[in-house]
């Protein structure tokens, strides 16, 4: 993205200061502009509609219908299949962002993010790639994988895995981006990202954040490795 043609950002919080501040910081960027502001999960829906929103900077809990179903709706709506969804949660072990990376976010960040972190992220997500911080996403996802109270994600296993491929995901669900893995592989970047490519369409995946999910629900990374 470039300023000739900015990231356009949707705001949705049900805290109005909270999107006013979040406006501000997103207009001071060159590379974005903020098309909308939504105080419910409905009108987030409404707006990334109309407004052809790149990107859902999207809180989890709100009136009416909550950033879950929202972030839900969005992801399955053809039309808005370009649109990106970066959830916000007060902490990073909120129960419900593992479900909000199921219902199609790309990501999440704390609140409490720095201003330039969160610029960086917005242009992370919107590029295509998922914001996963290994620490918080372990931890996170251990947690509420240990409690069976959520459906299992629909994406197939790892079975179906080269030692190489699986490798790979082993890494992507530690949060390492694709120069990382191709690294601590021994691989070219294109080579790691071909990789990715190939697990995604194998497994069904939407994204590197479903990855994750699949990673962990098979067993392939458990909590506390690495």
């Amino acid at each position: 993205m470039n300023p000739v043609n900015p990231i356009r950002v949707l705001l949705a919080d049900d805290q109005t200061l909270v999107r006013a501040a979040f406006a501000m910081l997103v207009e001071s960027a060159r590379d974005m502009e903020v098309v909308g502001q939504a105080g419910t999960g409905a009108e987030a829906v409404e707006l990334a509609r109309s407004e052809r929103a790149d990107l859902v900077v999207m809180d989890i809990r709100m009136p009416e219908l909550d950033g879950i179903e929202a972030t839900r709706l969005i992801a399955a709506d053809d039309d808005l299949a370009g649109v990106k969804v970066l959830v916000l949660t007060t902490y990073d072990t909120d129960e419900h962002i593992l479900e909000a990376l199921r219902a199609g976010a790309s990501g999440f960040l704390v609140k409490d993010t720095r201003p330039a972190d969160l610029l960086a992220a917005i242009r992370t997500v919107a590029a295509g790639d998922s914001l996963l911080s290994p620490g918080p996403t372990s931890r996170l996802i251990a947690r509420v994988l240990s409690a069976p109270v959520l459906p299992r994600a629909s994406g197939a296993g790892p079975d179906g895995l080269t030692d190489r491929e699986r490798q790979v995901l082993t890494l992507v669900a530690r949060g390492l981006n694709n120069t990382e893995i191709a690294e601590s592989l021994g691989l070219s970047p294109l080579t790691a990202k071909t990789h990715v490519s190939r697990i995604m369409s194998k497994l069904g995946a939407r994204d590197r954040a479903q990855l994750v999910i699949i990673a962990y629900e098979s067993g392939l990374v458990t909590p506390g490795e690495g």
